[in-house]
């Protein structure tokens, strides 16, 4: 399949790096495999102290909900049998570290080059002493709208084997046509081999603010950067429709699971009164699917 050329390919995404180093730091604050022992790394020297006596409800509503997103992709390839795993964008997230203590699995964890670059130091640092000698985890730079690269990369992978792609954060930044263009890509690698897309990137645009809660100005800064909310979706019935035209059905999708969420208690002793009330009635503005 050819690119289309009139799909945007080489602009510049490094300015979207920073997200994942900040992320990290959120990350640290919870139980997610390798996190805290990242943003130590990435806090040297300086000392990295989570604060767990913070009392701010929007900080810990991020934190939990980051939490959350990276628990739920989790819970979709539970149920999937292939071991031939391409995680795309994947920041400072060490999901291949904790994959490949199983069996015969095959990791490729890729993002930009300046992320990897300094991936590789961590992940060199975190591994296992003794790693399953059956499994594998590669560390490689990608842009996922570069197909020749991106083919490439698949081409690690046994030809007759399925492959599971996943990624945690990344259509919010792609406009309409890129999102397309990383569609087509996927899509045919999944037609040539079967398979599944996992993405936790099914977002809508942000409806209006709880009472006295605000964004930090960072956050605010970068999401109108970067257009954010103008790349999410109206409705979860229209990013279907999106990914149904696109070629790709939804074979499921990942439920709420508290009992995983080692930071929600420390969002809700932050709350007050009114914001409980308000929580207890919201509606969802995200949801991991498998295509």
């Amino acid at each position: 399949m050819e690119t289309n050329q009139d799909q945007p390919t080489s602009r510049d995404y490094s300015t979207i790096s920073p997200s994942a180093k900040s992320l990290l730091l959120l990350k640290g604050l919870t139980n997610i495999p390798y996190a805290r022992e990242a943003a130590t790394l990435m806090m040297q020297p300086e000392k990295y102290e989570p604060d767990f006596d913070k009392k701010d409800f929007m900080f810990w509503g991020r934190v939990v909900h980051f939490e959350s997103r990276y628990w739920s992709i989790d819970q979709l390839m539970a149920d999937v049998p292939v071991k031939n795993i391409l995680e795309i964008s994947s920041g400072f997230s060490f999901r291949g570290l904790e994959a490949i203590k199983k069996d015969g699995v095959h990791y490729i964890d890729t993002d930009l080059p300046e992320v990897i670059e300094l991936k590789k130091e961590y992940i060199s640092a975190l591994q296992p002493k003794q790693p399953n000698p059956k499994s594998k985890l590669e560390v490689l730079p990608l842009n996922a709208l570069d197909e020749e690269a991106f083919e490439e990369i698949i081409s690690h992978f046994p030809a007759d084997e399925p492959v599971l792609i996943v990624n945690e954060g990344l259509l919010m930044y792609l406009s309409t046509p890129e999102k397309e263009q990383l569609c087509r890509i996927i899509q045919n690698v999944l037609d040539k081999r079967g398979g599944y897309w996992i993405t936790a990137d099914i977002y809508l645009k942000q409806r209006q603010q709880m009472p006295g809660v605000q964004m930090d100005d960072k956050l605010t800064e970068f999401f109108e950067k970067h257009k954010v909310r103008e790349q999410m979706f109206d409705s979860f019935d229209a990013a279907e429709k999106f990914f149904n035209e696109q070629g790709f059905i939804v074979d499921k999708k990942a439920k709420p699971d508290p009992s995983k969420l080692s930071t929600l208690p420390y969002m809700l002793q932050s709350a007050t009164a009114e914001q409980l009330k308000l929580l207890g009635g919201a509606k969802k503005i995200q949801e991991t699917w498998r295509l």
